[in-house]
């Protein structure tokens, strides 16, 4: 049951998360009021990872700047070392 929840809400966040990319983008492009860096990664910290990577490459938004290229591949690996150690610390 937890599972379902979970998979549900990981799916909605990525699927937020990319959407967010795309938004900024479409923002910078047209000059106008973007999506604060720190709302973005935070996306991908509590969730959207993989929604972020698809989003940076999909949308090409911000792929030069340091902070997304080498910080969200990190953020996606922090994320499965936890789900790694809660599955053998709990579920198994």
């Amino acid at each position: 049951m937890y599972w379902k929840v979970i998979t549900i809400v990981i799916v909605l966040m990525n699927l937020i998360t990319f959407i967010a990319y795309g938004i900024d983008k479409y923002k910078a492009k047209h000059n106008k009021w973007r999506i604060p860096e720190f709302t973005l990664i935070l996306f991908a910290v509590l969730g959207g990872s993989i929604g972020a990577i698809f989003g940076m490459h999909f949308y090409h938004h911000k792929t030069k700047k340091r902070k997304f290229y080498i910080g969200i591949p990190i953020i996606i690996l922090l994320q499965v070392a936890i789900v790694v150690f809660a599955y053998f610390k709990f579920i198994r």
